[in-house]
């Protein structure tokens, strides 16, 4: 499979302290041009995430894109979902049973997660944080450019994404160490972030990492 070269990931907590809801963020990253959303949502799944959940399907549905949600299977099922787990999450021999044949994620963290997911029913795997990241509490020890490349040799059969603390200075050198995709979150959202900036940003990641060789 082949992904996007930049994965935008909606984190609603992050969104909400930008005074941006998940639903407007979503449209203005689509807008943008965004051909695969991922909803991360970190606190209890009431029956209003489910209901955003529900409007994110549709959209990226109508837009071409790929919807993927993070943690939760049961939600993926629900709102016909790709599904993206870690490594304290439903284990991916379990996710797999549920997911039948839906695309499923996998974070890892070091090489020997990474070289372990090698052989697991993911179709592609994610390795971070590639640098300092402000988006999750307790994040694990940086990657790095020198390691992301060493860690590219280890899996070679499902795509590899980069994730954490990415930024579009620094995207096109995480590509060339070997990513085939870079997940975003506040690379993509400043504080002063709007819908318009998103639209905007989402077009320029794309500009800029389609002229990466």
């Amino acid at each position: 499979m082949k992904l996007p070269r930049v994965y935008p990931i909606l984190d609603s907590e992050s969104l909400a302290s930008r005074g941006l809801s998940v639903e407007s963020a979503a449209r203005a990253l689509l807008d943008g041009g965004a051909r695969i959303l991922q909803l991360r949502h970190k606190g209890h799944w009431d029956r209003s995430v489910y209901e955003s959940a529900k409007t994110l399907a549709r959209n990226c549905r109508e837009a071409g894109a790929l919807f993927v949600v993070n943690d939760r299977a049961d939600f993926a099922l629900l709102v016909g979902a790709a599904l993206h787990v870690g490594q304290e999450d439903l284990p991916p021999d379990d996710a797999r049973k549920l997911m039948g044949g839906g695309m499923l994620g996998y974070s890892t963290h070091n090489a020997a997660q990474l070289q372990a997911a090698a052989g697991l029913p993911v179709d592609y795997v994610a390795l971070g944080p590639i640098f300092g990241t402000t988006t999750k509490r307790n994040p694990d020890p940086v990657v790095g450019l020198d390691e992301l490349r060493r860690c590219r040799t280890l899996v070679t059969d499902k795509p590899l994404v980069a994730i954490g603390g990415i930024t579009l200075h620094d995207a096109a050198a995480v590509l060339e160490a070997g990513a085939d995709s870079v997940a975003v979150i506040a690379g993509l959202m400043p504080m002063n972030s709007t819908a318009r900036t998103l639209r905007e940003g989402m077009e320029e990641w794309r500009e800029t990492l389609d002229r990466v060789a």
